[in-house]
């Protein structure tokens, strides 16, 4: 099974997209399963993972809604505010879906360390240790750090790095950001998503070899097992197509991975991240 393990839906009429605008007319348009169907299956991906776009729980009930009606979703990485005293009991709520198999904390827009290490976050990401649920941690490159600082009080949290950490690919910063990669790959809980790097490069003239250096250091330091491919379309469109976003990696992956490898990141280590054979 081929999956893509992050990719957003949504419905500009619900009215939680506040980042959604005119000013980006590619993505300010519904996008729902049915926009996504034919790239899936021209490109040979069976299922998909719908990450939260909006910080509402309202939107991760709709996506939760969708799955019920499509069949190309395998789950949904949903929103819970971690600093709410009734993150648990929501959490307790959405629990029994087969369907919702994560949870996103969004650090990209704010202040991190500031946020973390607030007592009731830390209780809610340590709650979420202990039950061994995933969790996306959607950040900028400078906010490694507080990333590092977190694990070291919660080393068991099962996480995943959306987007390699979104490093300033049109810059091409790097060495700042691979140290900080190898500092968060000693955690063995957690994962790394081949995701959202063309948007970080130049959106209008990007090469494909401007991604080798990013995708073969995630892989040395995080191994094959760690992980996965990510389009994270629509918003991808704003630099490239589906087609493009998935050939970015497949040609810049070492050329001696076997086929049992590839099959690791486009699919096998996503399925057992999120526990989709559950």
């Amino acid at each position: 099974m081929r999956i893509d393990a992050h990719q957003h839906y949504w419905k500009l009429s619900r009215g939680d997209y506040g980042w959604l605008s005119p000013e980006l007319p590619v993505l300010y348009r519904d996008y729902l399963p049915d926009d996504l169907t034919k790239e899936l299956i021209h490109n040979g991906i069976t299922k998909t993972i719908a990450v939260q776009a909006a910080p509402t729980v309202e939107e991760t009930a709709y996506l939760l809604s969708l799955c019920e009606r499509h069949d190309t979703i395998a789950g949904v990485v949903g929103w819970l505010d971690f600093d709410s005293n009734t993150f648990q009991e929501l959490y307790a709520t959405l629990r029994p879906n087969p369907y919702f198999v994560g949870i996103r904390i969004m650090l990209q827009d704010i202040d991190a360390d500031s946020y973390v290490f607030r007592p009731q976050v830390i209780a809610n990401l340590q709650f979420l240790a202990e039950q061994q649920f995933p969790v996306d941690l959607l950040i900028k490159s400078h906010q490694f750090p507080a990333i590092v600082k977190m694990l070291e009080r919660i080393p068991t949290l099962k996480a995943v790095i959306d987007h390699i950490g979104k490093p300033q690919i049109a810059i091409q910063e790097k060495e700042q950001w691979q140290a900080s990669l190898v500092e968060v790959a000693a955690y063995p809980n957690i994962y790394c998503k081949l995701s959202g790097m063309v948007t970080e490069a130049d959106h209008s003239n990007w090469k494909e070899s401007v991604f080798t250096g990013y995708i073969r250091h995630t892989l040395d330091v995080f191994g094959g097992k760690r992980v996965m491919f990510g389009s994270d379309w629509p918003v991808c469109l704003l630099a490239a197509s589906y087609s493009q976003v998935l050939d970015i990696v497949n040609r810049n992956l070492p050329i001696e991975l076997t086929d049992d490898e590839k099959e690791d990141i486009f699919g096998n280590n996503a399925s057992r991240f999120y526990n989709l054979n559950n």
